[in-house]
């Protein structure tokens, strides 16, 4: 690739400026994280409104949970998502894998958006439903880590900090951006037009968006070189991932921490705040519309800091940081918007630094041959364990008033996240940065 990197300035050690070739892969690559957030956050904000029309019931709680079951799916179904997209990355390459899995994501997006319910066609719908999570689901298995993997390989050596912030910044996006398109169809659409149709608008919004990425990642640069695929085939691939399954581990914990720190900050406190302590709802959106404007602009903040960087040296400082302030949430125990705003904002500090590195320090821990199934298998079943059930944990161990448990699993995985990264550093290296 000549003539794309051009040298400038010195801060930290030398710095390259990106072409806009390797920019507008940047972009098309970020705005995929965008679509994948958006896509799952929606249909958890609309979750009310699916379960009746899928799965009729005389209790709407019941018909809700039923939805919300048919979202976890998709988290389960994320490692496998992993193993196949991810093999298929280092034998086929980078760019046809990351074309599929958003073309995938935007597809199933329209399927929701236009899938007739119960009424019209019987448990059909619901069947409908679960099969477009779970595609959904693989997509998503492959999305995060094989784009962060892709975006790192596509810059210079040394900007491994900005495609940090880059990605961070368009993941924190598709958060906020889910928020807002649903709280604008539901300021604009009455309720009883949202529970009949107008929950439907926000799919049709991101199924738009995942075809203007399709258009975008058309033209991804090839990370691979011919001579790299041509030796990688299965077998080469997968006994990559077994020789470095110290890191595999390693990527798994280093992910689930973060997601369930993650987690637990964008859906679980604001959760418990709406219903063990019955704060006021405008309120708690309020706030946690905050926090994602906190997310998205620490992001780059991060990656700007850190660009040029040791990110290992900052990975390690920032998720020890983890450890103490997990326990900020022990202060909200009873019922007060001001102590729930006191820890959500308190926490966003070191949350923004944990969920801006950590997908970038996983694709570190693996070798490029076999970088797209380890992290994409690492990365989904770290999700899935972890991330995907802190939630649930959290507002459960609330109801049995212990709740103190909760930042206590969340400090150990933290600590293990970290000595298994150093186990795994010192046992294989690092493929990426430094």
């Amino acid at each position: 690739m000549t003539d794309t990197v051009v040298k400038i300035g010195v801060e930290s050690g030398r710095k390259s400026r990106l072409s806009p070739e390797i920019r507008r892969g940047l972009l098309g690559l970020g705005l995929g994280n965008t679509l994948e957030w958006y896509d799952w956050m929606v249909f958890g904000l609309l979750s009310a409104f699916i379960g009746p029309k899928f799965f009729p019931s005389h209790d709407p709680v019941a018909a809700t949970l039923s939805a919300l079951a048919v979202f976890a799916v998709g988290f389960a179904f994320r490692p496998l998502g992993g193993i196949l997209l991810g093999t298929l990355a280092d034998r086929i390459g980078r760019r046809r894998v990351m074309l599929w899995s958003i073309m995938m994501m935007a597809v199933t997006t329209l399927i929701i958006a236009v899938s007739p319910t119960y009424d019209q066609i019987g448990s059909a719908a619901g069947v409908i439903l679960l099969v477009c999570r779970i595609i959904q689901g693989i997509s998503t298995g492959i999305e995060a880590p094989l784009s962060t993997a892709h975006a790192v390989e596509l810059v210079p050596e040394g900007r491994e900090g900005f495609v940090a912030g880059v990605i961070s910044f368009f993941v924190n996006s598709g958060i906020l951006l889910a928020s807002l398109v649903c709280y604008l169809a539901s300021l604009l659409l009455s309720g009883v037009v949202m529970s009949d149709w107008g929950w439907r608008v926000p799919f049709f919004v991101g199924a738009v968006f995942g075809f203007v990425v399709v258009y975008l990642r058309r033209t991804l640069p090839e990370t691979m070189k011919p001579e790299e695929l041509a030796d990688n085939s299965a077998k080469a691939v997968w006994g990559g991932v077994r020789k470095h399954w110290l890191s595999v581990l390693a990527i798994t914990f280093v992910v689930g921490a973060a997601q369930a720190y993650n987690y637990a900050w964008n859906t679980g406190l604001p959760t418990a705040a709406r219903s063990s302590f019955k704060e006021d709802a405008t309120a708690v959106f309020a706030l946690t519309t905050i926090l994602g404007v906190v997310l998205v602009i620490g992001s780059l903040v991060i990656g700007r800091l850190v660009d040029g960087k040791s990110i290992s040296k900052w990975f390690l400082i920032t998720r020890a940081l983890s450890i103490p302030s997990v326990f900020l949430m022990l202060m909200y125990v009873r019922p007060g918007i001001g102590g729930f705003a006191a820890v959500l904002l308190g926490g966003s500090v070191v949350l923004v630094l944990n969920m801006t590195l950590y997908n970038v320090v996983t694709s570190s821990l693996m070798p490029k041959n076999c970088r797209g199934a380890g992290t994409a298998l690492g990365y989904g079943v770290g999700v899935a364990l972890f991330g995907g059930t802190a939630s649930y944990l959290l507002v459960w161990l609330q109801s049995l008033n212990a709740s103190w448990i909760f930042p206590v699993y969340v400090a150990v995985l933290s600590a293990l996240s970290i000595v298994f990264y150093l186990l795994a550093r010192k046992k294989n290296g690092i493929f990426i940065g430094r």
